[in-house]
């Protein structure tokens, strides 16, 4: 072979490896994404015994669909208990020191369904550290300066609906209801753009 073709055949070759090479490192990043992700323990729903088996049995479902669009993140938000009660001052209420979601019962499915899915989304958001890098993409979704503080220090339960509708908090709570079950049926005043649920969709992706 001459020499000037035996040296074109051995850059070729060279190419062929290293592509090959960068093929491997790939398939293996992402084989290896894939197992640690799988060997997670996933978040679990405690549900307690205040909550009916009819309203159990709604939770549980939607609970599962809560997890199939945030599979990519659950390894960072733990597991969360879910108590009805017969009074409170608002359809739902979170509280992370405790990881515990309170609804009010009785409700509709759709409305029981937005609330979980609500709360749930503040779960994810208290309890997941890199919840903070959803935070600059949404707030530019919303049109907001990244400046813009999250949630007020401390939110009152008899905060005014046209208040609470333009924390960025709630209105991503709001966002995470249309990303998990389609549309919002229970209007909340709360403005929620298309930008703003596909920058959570990405997020919980794993983006």
């Amino acid at each position: 072979m001459a020499r000037g073709a035996r040296r074109r055949w051995l850059l070729l070759m060279g190419t062929l490896v290293g592509v090959a090479a960068l093929i491997l490192a790939g398939a293996l990043f992402v084989h290896r994404r894939s197992v640690d992700v799988a060997s997670r323990p996933m978040p679990r729903l405690i549900i307690e015994d205040s909550v009916a088996s009819d309203f159990r049995a709604l939770a549980e479902d939607t609970w599962g669909q809560f997890l199939s669009v945030f599979q990519a993140r659950a390894g960072c938000f733990g597991d969360v208990r879910l108590r009805a009660a017969w009074t409170l001052d608002q359809r739902a209420a979170y509280d992370p020191d405790t990881a515990t979601v309170t609804v009010r019962v009785p409700g509709t499915p759709a409305m029981l369904r937005e609330a979980l899915v609500h709360e749930w989304a503040h779960h994810i958001e208290f309890q997941c550290a890199a919840h903070r890098q959803l935070r600059p993409a949404f707030l530019a979704a919303l049109g907001l300066p990244p400046d813009t503080p999250w949630r007020p220090d401390s939110v009152p339960a008899d905060v005014p609906g046209s208040m609470w509708a333009r924390i960025p908090s709630e209105r991503y709570a709001e966002a995470a209801i249309e990303l998990v079950l389609g549309q919002r049926h229970i209007p909340t005043g709360a403005r929620v753009p298309r930008e703003a649920v596909r920058a959570i969709a990405a997020w919980a992706a794993g983006e």
